[in-house]
């Protein structure tokens, strides 16, 4: 009789013959291809999180800072100016508007304070502390100090380094316009250098007492490591008219 073999066994049988046990190696592989799954779902929900802070926050922002800066306009149509006089708001809705063509097209709404809770609502605030802003509305010399985001919640600032040295700021409020010109500005120093925000900002190279206005935001892009700074000095004041003609640099 010829030797029966497993094949023979199993026809006859119907029992089929047992898997060899899985090796290592395919253990190995079944990890590896698990973790990589992990790590693409890790990316997707990474991914989703980017498009939150970058994309939707604008949107939610730049919806509140519109509805704030109707609030001011509205305000302003009112007879009076409010209760500090015209042009002098020093609400929540906000006390004027900033234009800086080389940087955005858009005015942005200007708000009093710089805390995360003021500037996530896409405005620029000026500063109270550590080093108190002078209001050009006050006519009194001092620097009128600004801060706003550069990425996220409305990223006001974010085309700042596009300005130049001789490009115009213009501060806009009820019944003046405030026309400076860029003269000075510092693409990095340390988040907690104020000299910066001084009455006479020395590091800018000035050493008498004037009329300056100081941008201020993070840098690099998406970080907030350091701090990029912008420096203009006032060079002259229009008067608003009735139909609000905006000065020849915003045309």
């Amino acid at each position: 009789m010829a030797a029966t073999t497993d094949t023979d066994h199993e026809e006859h049988t119907g029992t089929p013959r047992a898997e060899p046990a899985p090796r290592p190696r395919g253990r190995i592989a079944l990890a590896v291809s698990v973790f990589g799954e992990l790590l693409i779902t890790a990316g997707l929900v990474m991914g989703l999180f980017v498009v939150y802070s970058l994309w939707w926050t604008n949107v939610m922002a730049d919806r509140e800072a519109d509805k704030q800066g109707d609030k001011v306009r509205d305000t302003w149509a009112q007879d009076g100016g409010g209760p500090d006089g015209p042009g002098a708001l020093d609400t929540k809705a906000g006390i004027g508007f900033l234009h800086v063509p080389t940087m955005s097209k858009g005015e942005i709404l200007v708000e009093k304070g710089t805390s995360m809770k003021i500037l996530n609502d896409g405005v620029a605030g000026y500063y109270t502390d550590p080093v108190e802003a002078e209001l050009p509305t006050t006519g009194k010399k001092g620097n009128f100090s600004l801060a706003a985001h550069r990425d996220g919640h409305g990223a006001k600032f974010h085309g700042i380094d596009k300005i130049e040295k001789g490009d115009p700021i213009v501060f806009e409020t009820k019944d003046t316009w405030y026309v400076y010109k860029v003269y000075g500005i510092l693409p990095e120093t340390s988040k907690y250098n104020v000299d910066v925000l001084g009455k006479i900002p020395k590091e800018s190279g000035k050493k008498k007492a004037g009329h300056y206005i100081t941008l201020t935001t993070c840098t690099p892009v998406y970080t907030s490591r350091y701090r990029y700074i912008v420096w203009g000095e006032l060079v002259r004041t229009e008067k608003v008219d009735s139909e609000r003609t905006v000065p020849k640099e915003l045309r």
